[in-house]
């Protein structure tokens, strides 16, 4: 069974096609994404305006070159992005896809942009059994408790204010090193000392939720670094900045992560969304889960962004286990809560 599957929760637009096989394997036949990131560099952050211009934009050359490159005219099932996600790049991507499946006689599944990154975990290896995954991205901050791919998930903390690739974005941009702030700072970071500013780990008190992420005192913290060495006239050191505001982010995920597994026995953490890149969480979520016993699971650098194969993987799981389609009908829904991994109408 062919599905196919579109993302546009946010700044990419992607398609991505799978072949379900009758025991639940999945192949990735293909995946395109075209991303309109460049389009809000120069307001150092996402505009929604924007984002959903450019999915009205890309969907038709996205949908043919995936198309094309799976060598499918008609897929079996089509699948999209419903939620959670910015409430016009949603609209975008959903009513494609219900036109496309209208257009082709198949069934359409509105699915949970959140349950796709977890997906992805069942196209690289064994499939995902019961895990804690730290979803980080922009947007995400989150540890969901995840009892297989498809299935409801459990929030069991999240972000209280920025999401710590928000917080990337806003580092970055105080100093001056542009957007998005991801990859850069994560460069810069490996050439300096990630021990030269003690800046803050919020949330970290014995007394503070256990599961709970608070970075924007993380970001003020930085801008008063950078603020206070300006009034002195002393020069710093960007690089040092970067590694010493990497590794508070890294250090309070990396932490909560594994703890999160041990509290409800999870022996899988799962990284998932575009922050799942980061060199450095890599790294130290690698050397915590060894230290911890626990297996850690961190999908291909294409994955970790969203896309278009991650909401195909989440369908097929949901078609492979005999879900019904959802309505023409359905609507989208930006506040889409993590228990709901299917929308039917």
């Amino acid at each position: 069974m062919i599905v196919l599957g579109i993302e546009s929760s946010c700044d990419e637009t992607g398609v991505g096609v799978i072949d379900l096989a009758a025991d639940g394997t999945l192949t990735v036949l293909a995946d395109k994404v075209a991303s309109s990131m460049q389009q809000h560099a120069r307001f150092g952050g996402v505009v929604p305006e924007i984002a959903s211009r450019a999915h009205l934009e890309e969907m038709g050359p996205v949908m043919r070159a995936a198309l094309a490159h799976a060598g499918v005219e008609r897929p079996d099932a089509v699948a999209a992005t419903v939620g959670p996600g910015l409430a016009g790049a949603l609209l975008v991507g959903a009513s494609a896809a219900k036109a496309y499946a209208a257009a082709w006689g198949v069934p359409f599944y509105g699915v949970n942009h959140l349950g796709g990154h977890v997906a992805v975990a069942n196209l690289e290896g064994d499939r995902l059994p019961h895990s804690v995954a730290l979803l980080v991205s922009g947007g995400h901050t989150q540890l969901l408790e995840v009892e297989a791919v498809g299935k409801p998930m459990r929030e069991l903390g999240s972000t209280l204010d920025d999401a710590a690739g928000e917080a990337y974005d806003k580092v970055s941009r105080l100093l001056g090193l542009g957007y998005p702030g991801g990859p850069v700072i994560d460069r810069l970071a490996a050439r300096g000392d990630r021990n030269a500013i003690a800046f803050p780990r919020a949330l970290t008190k014995k007394s503070d939720s256990r599961h709970d992420f608070s970075f924007s005192g993380l970001k003020t913290a930085v801008a008063r670094y950078v603020e206070a060495a300006e009034r002195e006239g002393r020069v710093i050191s960007v690089e040092d900045v970067c590694a010493s505001f990497q590794e508070a982010v890294c250090d309070v995920l990396t932490m909560k992560a594994v703890r999160a597994c041990q509290d409800v026995d999870a022996q899988v953490l799962l990284l998932g969304g575009g922050v799942a890149a980061n060199s450095r969480l890599r790294e130290l979520a690698l050397q915590r889960c060894q230290a911890a016993g626990i297996e850690l699971r961190v999908p291909s650098f294409p994955l970790c962004t969203d896309n278009g194969v991650m909401i195909a993987a989440v369908a097929a799981q949901l078609i492979h286990e005999g879900a019904s389609p959802s309505a023409l009908t359905v609507g989208t829904d930006p506040g889409l809560e993590v228990e709901i991994p299917l929308l039917q109408g």
